[in-house]
């Protein structure tokens, strides 16, 4: 007997965020901000937020989350990067061109969810966007059957999605504010440097030196052996690695610093700098893998193409020069080994 190849399906959902609408449209609500620059994010707990909202909601199992975003030339950010080492999350880049304008974005979501409607993964689709490009993407879901959820974020006035992405959609629901705003914070910014002061100098040196490749650990530390996973107590006193900075080398560095910067501003606070410097060694831990991790220990002394690195990261974090800040500088790399001691359970290091 013949029998039809449609037959009821388990029901299934996936999630597809256009993150530059989510991002855009929650820093505007929660913080007044128009660029991404002005705010930081917590992905991992937003998409955890995220897909456990859509579970109280839809019947089934969840596929997969996917993520789009645009990044320059398309290769990813460090937080981007994070974001694609999450468990069932598919990272999904365009490109971000000179005048910060997303290409390709939404071809992709399109090109996913059609095909994942058509191959019948999926019976619900929970779209969160706003931008009307969306709408041939909904309509082809639409056409093979899935129910597509469009979830967006409470707007500051008016409207902040396309009315016919609204319409086209089966149910619509707004992410209020109370909802989103546990994820998003404003970033902290160092006073601007006068212009020609040393700081100023200092800024474009490392602006200069952000646009050049840094080797990753396992390049630094190529042919050197697995240290062995020391106690506390050895990791301060362990034999400096060859190529390593040593003490004196630091106390050196410690010394040609500018405890303070010249114009009398106070630098950012402790509880700031450890925040970045344990933010910074996640991302690294993330991105690298703990193998590579493990080739920094025993520590507490970053080898000095590592630790201009660290300062890099913080300084985009911070957006503003680190260098008239030594004490601020301490804090980070105190930040980063806590992060990576705990990791590791070897307890904590200090940078001092």
């Amino acid at each position: 007997m013949a029998t039809s190849e449609y037959v009821p399906q388990p029901a299934r959902y996936a999630i597809f965020v256009d993150a530059g609408y989510l991002y855009a449209a929650s820093g505007a609500l929660l913080l007044g901000c128009g660029s991404r620059r002005e705010y930081r994010v917590a992905a991992e707990k937003l998409i955890k937020a995220l897909t456990d909202h859509a579970d109280e909601q839809r019947r089934g199992e969840l596929l997969r989350v996917y993520w789009f975003d645009a990044a320059p030339k398309r290769q990813p950010t460090v937080d981007q990067r994070v974001i694609a080492n999450l468990p069932l999350v598919k990272l999904r880049l365009g490109n971000l061109n000179a005048q910060g304008q997303q290409k390709g974005v939404d071809a992709q979501l399109r090109a996913d969810l059609e095909a994942l409607a058509r191959h019948r993964a999926i019976t619900d689709a929970v779209l969160l966007a706003g931008d009307e490009d969306m709408l041939p993407a909904v309509e082809a879901a639409q056409r093979y059957g899935v129910r597509v959820h469009l979830w967006g974020v409470e707007p500051t006035h008016g409207s902040n999605q396309a009315e016919w992405l609204v319409w086209e959609s089966d149910t619509v629901e707004v992410l209020p504010a109370e909802f989103l705003r546990p994820y998003f914070t404003k970033a902290k910014v160092l006073p601007a440097p006068a212009p020609g002061s040393a700081a100023a100098v200092r800024d474009a040196a490392a602006a200069a030196q952000r646009s050049s490749p840094v080797p990753s650990p396992s390049q630094v530390f190529a042919g050197r052996p697995p240290s062995v996973k020391p106690t506390p107590a050895a990791a301060r006193a362990a034999v400096p690695v060859p190529g390593a900075a040593t003490p004196a080398t630091v106390a050196a560095s410690l010394n040609s610093a500018t405890a303070a910067p010249s114009d009398g501003k106070l630098g950012p606070d402790r509880d700031h700098m450890l925040e970045i410097g344990e933010h910074v060694a996640q991302k690294w831990i993330f991105e690298r893998g703990r193998d590579n991790i493990r080739d920094l220990l025993p520590g507490p002394i970053l080898p000095p193409v590592i630790d201009k690195e660290l300062l890099i990261e913080a300084e985009k974090e911070l957006g503003g020069s680190l260098r008239p800040y030594q004490e601020a500088r301490t804090w980070l790399r105190d930040g980063f080994w806590e992060r990576v001691y705990r990791e590791f359970g070897i307890g904590i290091g200090k940078s001092d």
